[in-house]
């Protein structure tokens, strides 16, 4: 990346630049003779007291001091993608919280506080798009006390890395204490290669809704109730896959002799959003993997979406899953952004 101007090199940023998308060259104090730097490429979130704060597309915060500028200018707000479908940050916020809902909403100005006895983060944190109608911090007392009426610890879901994600909230938070506790990232791909994909999918069945021996697969159903079957069936049209077990071998797991009292080998949800196909809880037992079942889920769930009208796939898979982020690599998916939960202290 260039800084300099007739060989020298330039800090064309000012404390106005907070909000935009910079590029910036630090000194760094290596204990050797010459100069060495290093860049930090991100949203200028703050410039306060002789310190620049800059939020990565990751999430996270770097703090330089100024004197240790060497260089710096505005960027591009996100580089155009080339390849997969093109989506804003507003659209595949709409969508993955229309695949993911509640059991109890509220609305906070253009926020919406979500609550589902405590089933996963997602339905239990505020979603902040837009304006809350009061100062932040005024808000985020406000969100404290929300969850605290329902015995819930009070979470903040927030977004960076795309343009129009919310890095100067992420900062405002970290300003009032909060903490961020999960990052993930939001994938997006076309839809058709996924349902292409060679995989024999006459094993998979599919159900509008989830039944025993799916939940018995599930990992996070682990506190039974109904506001976990309200989460899972929700959306604007769901449907849940099911490879089933076998009895004996596991290694015909899904054949003729499956057994309705052995868990899944596989299963999965998708949840068809207009052009959108959401893909969601796609589980393998221990004992099943590396013989492709993923795959066959997701394609069978695909050429359902395929078969609603959809074109364009998304997915959420935590930073930490190695085995999920390759599987989604073979398959077309590129990060779009990531999103994060932030805890109130």
């Amino acid at each position: 990346m260039e800084f300099t101007i007739g060989g020298r090199l330039e800090v064309r940023i000012t404390p106005a630049d907070v909000g935009k998308r910079v590029s910036v060259r630090r000194r760094t104090d290596s204990g050797g003779t010459g100069a060495e730097f290093t860049d930090v490429v991100g949203v200028l979130t703050s410039w306060d007291n002789g310190v620049l704060s800059i939020t990565r597309k990751s999430g996270e915060s770097v703090h330089i001091v100024e004197s240790s500028v060497a260089a710096g200018k505005v960027v591009p707000a996100a580089p155009a993608r080339r390849r997969g479908p093109a989506a804003s940050f507003g659209e595949l916020a709409a969508v993955t919280a229309r695949a993911w809902q509640p059991v109890e909403s509220e609305a906070l100005g253009d926020w919406r506080l979500r609550a589902a006895g405590g089933f996963t983060r997602r339905a239990n944190s505020a979603l902040p798009l837009g304006d809350p109608g009061l100062p932040v911090g005024e808000a985020l007392g406000r969100v404290r006390d929300w969850y605290e009426e329902r015995g819930l610890p009070a979470y903040v879901q927030t977004a960076t890395g795309a343009e129009g994600t919310q890095e100067l909230l992420c900062a405002e938070l970290e300003r009032h204490g909060w903490r961020r506790e999960v990052s993930a990232e939001v994938r997006i791909a076309a839809l058709a290669p996924v349902g292409d994909l060679e995989a024999d999918v006459r094993e998979v069945r599919l159900t509008r809704e989830p039944d025993a021996a799916w939940l018995a697969r599930y990992q996070r159903f682990s506190t039974p109730g109904p506001h976990v079957l309200r989460v899972l069936g929700s959306g604007p049209s769901v449907w849940f896959a099911t490879v089933p077990g076998a009895a004996g071998d596991a290694a015909d797991a899904g054949g003729p002799d499956a057994d309705p009292d052995v868990p899944p080998a596989a299963i999965g949800r998708c949840v068809v959003d207009g052009r959108w196909a959401g893909f969601m809880a796609v589980e393998v037992a221990p004992e099943q993997r590396r013989r492709g079942l993923a795959t066959t889920v997701m394609t069978a769930l695909a050429r359902r979406a395929l078969d609603e009208g959809a074109s364009a796939a998304w997915l959420q898979v935590e930073e930490d899953n190695e085995g999920a982020r390759a599987l989604y690599d073979g398959m077309g998916f590129a990060a779009h952004h990531r999103y994060h939960h932030y805890r109130s202290a």
